[in-house]
């Protein structure tokens, strides 16, 4: 059970499994840019409906 070759084996297979950090991601990998889209000032008008679905509150519903 406590055979030395055992453990350098069991230490070998760890350093080749876990031995070394992955290579670091650069910023540009991670973001990912999209175009916006133009806005349309008729469309973005006060509609209640949306307006209730962004802001759902108990509070502001009983008028607190």
């Amino acid at each position: 059970m406590n055979d030395p070759n055992t453990h350098e084996q069991a230490a070998a297979i760890r350093k080749a499994r876990f031995g070394a950090l992955p290579e670091r991601v650069v910023f540009e990998d991670m973001v990912e840019e999209k175009a916006v889209l133009p806005t349309y000032p008729a469309a973005d008008t006060l509609d209640p409906d949306a307006l209730a679905i962004r802001f759902s509150c108990l509070a502001a519903d009983l008028g607190l």
